[in-house]
């Protein structure tokens, strides 16, 4: 029994039709099973608001298939007559494959690039020109609970090139959703108009209304329909089952146009849908018995000719029950919290037969749904066939580049069956490259390590050592097991160079337990390793961990093993490896104080590596790495608003996230909130520590170290930088250390430990010395001064001082800068040198640019004390004063240089040139860059 009418429903459908009389829109229906999404959005897709729109409709389903994309292949398989004669661009004819009954109305298919990630990314871009190519249209993807890896990783692409003439709608259980599919709509330009509907259970109100509509009465009694809703949880498919069991029964008889009831005391009405159901089916025919469950087994709509069994008459009568539903020729429940019910009370034996039965039905169609075909076969009891099918599944799976079904198939054959140890050993060799695909890996290092326990061939259990590396690497479990696995897999690789030599990186890379001379031997092995690579996108993956290594142990040959990347991967599109080569060594080379080189590597991966960035998590990376380059370099205009969108987007990788929580506690205790940051700042410094970031530990170190002085209070801080030092000084990371010894050494001296600074100073310098370290020398000046300040040596800790600042603004490091010009004008002063006031000048400008309230109050009470008023700071952010950034890019317009060479000698971009020269323009009321050099100079 259906509601002939919507019920309860009318405000979201009034939003619903209201959203797509614009586009580009798109809207989310979210609700648990039964609650009405599908009939919400049926009734959308009937209204006018949709008349002359084309509709593209496709649902997941709870039995996968190793064929990714599904729901969108079925919402454009028979599109080939509304694309007749489309100007389809070449990437369009990539989708030959995918779609071959589009074939006739797409372009020939182009050569794909030797890499899955670009590959995918080119089919995106396909779809999403035809879905442009249609015109206007509703795009409709139900069940998203149920959808496959590229089926979502699509759709959030999709959000960022949504044509003008698209609306979409989007349903799913919001309770069964995984954060991927609730993130979909997470980053939608602002020009998208978006909805997001939960559906709540029906009132009692709104349950009578749907009962009196079901069985044509003017109106139920408000108790039935009380009693009624309860029973039926506010479900609308409970209600609409309840009744029909009732009407079933007899307990509901039709008399004189109307239905009467029996007491209500008498009423046995069992709660939800699963009871109602099986009692319904109860009253069924034998023959409509059996076509009910072969539907309920088979879970997907078949011909009618599949499910009758030669019994049509037995397909009707379910049909008239209500229980079924037919389109286009195809006949299942209408609804699978129905079919579950079935299922459920099917005994064993007969439901085992039932399998086996619709796995010798599967085998006969073609194509041959492969991964229906498994899941019968593993429910039958036919072990050994499962296993096979599953395999081959997992390999078409793995072909399509569907990694997380491939991952999920060969994991079910690993853990639930027993295989010849050369067999088993294949197998976890393959589910390790699928599992390392996918953003959260599924834990199979036990797997793993169970594989490599059987007599195994040599090259698979080179494989199998170097994939138990990479998954702890990744995972951060076991961590002192890492290098010992990588080590042990170079033993069996050398057969396969790129693996040896990335093995090799894996044992040599810092931290580790081995003295620094054996690290350092195992980097010369790759090193030496890399001209026997063969394929160029692993020698420069390796290329690009090497260097990304020696950046931060101070080799200078970093920098030519990254201009050989540079120089090979130039003037083309990035390959993924490539990607994340340029974006290692630049976030490498920026901790170890190259932040002009670091912009460049990064800013180049963003640029040159949209191809396979298919959920653009590799720019997020990339944009997480940039942000804290803008608080390293002091361009802290909007920082925070951006650090608060990448946090968004990285709830579920604790790496990235990280890295932008300590970043965000930093400038909120420099931008005056000290006490509020402390707590996200121990945190983040937990967290790092706990999964052996500790290259990430010197810039929260640093901060804990100030904060800790300015309290009085340096010795736990202390104690905390000694526990992290101890890892920089095993690993050889002096270059990335070095940053954090001013800090180190004013909380030392806090303390009254001058001694143990002075100690610390002195090896910081020994092991800097022959280092490439941009900041060994102004990081040593400043820790000096500070020092020589402290023993009552003023002329020498101002020169210290002076040095360190104008060294640490070239790099530039501007907020380092203006601390070292603070404590210049502060020992001058104290001589009675009016230089203390050009410092003090300096020092109040940077930390008024930067808009850093801790520091700039603490430097104008300075000048305060000595009876100087420095130049006034903008307050509060004020708009009319220049970012250090703006700053820095008017003085380079101002000497003249184009916005394409401050681009190239800051390592932006020449739209961002362009934005900073306006925004500096704008604020000195210059109207041309003369006048801009003028109102500078002044």
């Amino acid at each position: 029994m259906i509601s002939p009418v919507l019920v309860g429903r009318e405000k979201e459908l009034a939003r619903l039709v209201a959203l797509v009389a614009t586009a580009p829109s798109v809207a989310v229906i979210e609700g648990e099973a039964g609650i009405g999404k599908s009939r919400l959005a049926a009734e959308l897709l009937g209204d006018t608001a949709v008349a002359g729109m084309r509709v593209l409709s496709g649902s997941c389903v709870q039995i996968r298939e190793p064929f990714p994309l599904g729901p969108i292949v079925e919402a454009l398989r028979g599109r080939a007559p509304d694309l007749a004669g489309a100007e389809l661009t070449p990437v369009a004819g990539a989708l030959r494959d995918l779609l071959p009954e589009l074939a006739g109305v797409l372009p020939e298919k182009p050569r794909l690039p030797d890499d899955r990630a670009a590959e995918r990314h080119r089919l995106f871009r396909g779809l999403a020109e035809v879905m442009a190519a249609l015109g206007p249209a509703v795009l409709l993807v139900e069940d998203l609970h149920w959808a496959d890896g590229q089926t979502v990783e699509f759709l959030t692409y999709l959000m960022s090139v949504l044509p003008d003439t698209l609306r979409v709608v989007l349903t799913y259980r919001g309770e069964e959703a995984p954060a991927a599919v609730r993130a979909i709509t997470a980053r939608t330009a602002d020009a998208i108009s978006v909805a997001h509907l939960v559906l709540p259970p029906l009132d009692a109100a709104q349950t009578r209304i749907m009962a009196s509509a079901i069985l044509e009465a003017d109106q139920v009694t408000a108790e039935f329909a009380e009693h009624l809703r309860a029973r039926a949880s506010g479900l609308p498919l409970a209600v609409q089952e309840l009744l029909a069991l009732l009407r079933t029964r007899g307990t509901l008889i039709k008399w004189e146009g109307g239905w009467a009831r029996r007491a209500l005391n008498e009423l046995d009405v069992p709660s939800g849908v699963r009871v109602t159901v099986r009692e319904r089916v109860a009253q069924l025919s034998d023959g409509a018995k059996r076509a009910a469950e072969r539907a309920a087994v088979l879970r997907t709509p078949v011909p009618i000719e599949v499910l009758a069994d030669g019994d049509a008459g037995a397909i009707d009568e379910v049909l008239g029950s209500g229980l079924f539903a037919e389109t286009g020729g195809a006949v299942g429940f209408r609804h699978v919290l129905a079919a579950q019910a079935v299922y459920e009370a099917i005994p064993p034996g007969r439901r085992q037969a039932l399998h086996a039965a619709a796995a010798d039905l599967i085998r006969g169609l073609r194509p041959m749904p492969l991964g229906r075909l498994a899941h019968h076969l593993r429910h039958a009891g036919r072990a050994e066939q499962w296993v096979e099918t599953a395999i081959e599944a997992a390999d078409q799976a793995s072909r399509l580049g569907d990694d997380a079904e491939a991952a999920r198939l060969l994991e079910d054959v690993l853990r639930d069956t027993d295989l010849p140890a050369a067999r088993r050993a294949e197998l976890t060799v393959k589910l390790g490259w699928a599992a390392l695909e996918l953003l959260r890996p599924p834990p199979v290092a036990g797997l793993i390590t169970g594989a490599l326990e059987g007599d195994v061939p040599r090259p698979l259990r080179g494989r199998l050592r170097f994939l138990l590396a990479l998954h702890l690497e990744r995972t951060r479990t076991d961590i002192a097991r890492i290098g010992d696995a990588f080590a042990q897999a170079v033993e069996d690789l050398d057969e396969e160079p790129g693996l040896a030599a990335w093995a090799m990186v894996g044992v040599g890379r810092p931290p580790s337990d081995l003295p620094p001379a054996e690290s350092r031997a195992w980097l010369e092995r790759a090193l030496a390793t890399l001209p026997a690579v063969g394929d160029p996108a692993m020698r420069m993956l390796v290329l690009g961990k090497i260097a990304m290594i020696f950046v931060v142990i101070g080799d200078p040959r970093w920098d030519g093993l990254a201009e050989d990347l540079l120089r090979e991967t130039g003037g083309r599109g990035l390959l993924r490896r490539e990607v994340n080569a340029y974006r290692s060594i630049g976030g490498a080379a920026l901790f170890s104080g190259h932040h002009r080189k670091a912009r460049r590597l990064l800013a180049a991966a963003i640029e040159d590596g949209a191809e396979p960035d298919l959920r653009g998590r590799l720019e997020l990376r990339c944009l997480v790495n940039l942000a804290a380059a803008d608080y390293f370099d002091g361009s802290w205009d909007g920082l925070a608003a951006r650090l608060e969108e990448l946090r968004g987007h990285f709830g579920d990788e604790p790496h990235e996230r990280i890295l932008v929580d300590i970043v965000a506690a930093c400038l909120g205790a420099v931008l005056g909130r000290q006490e509020a940051a402390l707590p996200p700042l121990l945190d983040a410094i937990a967290m790092a520590q706990s999964r052996g970031q500790f290259d990430d530990l010197v810039l929260p170190i640093s901060m804990l170290l100030r904060l800790a002085a300015a309290r009085g209070e340096p010795e736990q801080a202390i104690a905390t930088a000694a526990e992290a030092a101890s890892h920089w000084e095993a690993g050889g990371l002096w270059p990335v250390a070095v940053r954090a010894l001013p800090a180190l050494t004013e909380a030392l001296l806090a303390a009254g430990r001058a001694a143990e600074a002075a100690d610390v100073i002195d090896r910081h310098a020994s092991q800097l010395a022959g280092l490439d370290a941009p900041l060994a020398g102004p990081a040593l000046g400043h820790a000096r001064g500070l020092l020589a300040a402290d023993g009552g040596r003023g002329a020498e800790a101002a020169r210290e001082f002076a040095a360190a600042a104008e060294a640490f603004e070239r790099i530039p490091a501007l907020y380092e800068a203006a601390q070292a010009h603070e404590h210049a004008a502060a020992c001058l002063f104290a001589l009675d040198d009016p230089e203390a006031a050009v410092h003090l000048g300096r020092a109040v400008t940077l930390y008024g640019g930067l808009h850093a309230r801790w520091d700039l109050d603490r430097a104008t009470g300075l000048g305060r004390r000595w009876g100087v008023r420095p130049p006034a700071p903008a307050q509060n952010g004020g708009d009319q004063a220049l970012s250090a950034r703006q700053e820095q890019v008017a003085r380079l317009a101002a000497e003249g240089l184009t916005n394409q060479e401050i681009a190239k000698e800051l390592f932006l971009s020449p739209k961002t040139v362009d934005k900073h020269v306006s925004a500096a323009m704008r604020k000195v009321g210059a109207r041309s860059r003369t006048e801009l050099a003028r109102h500078l100079n002044s």
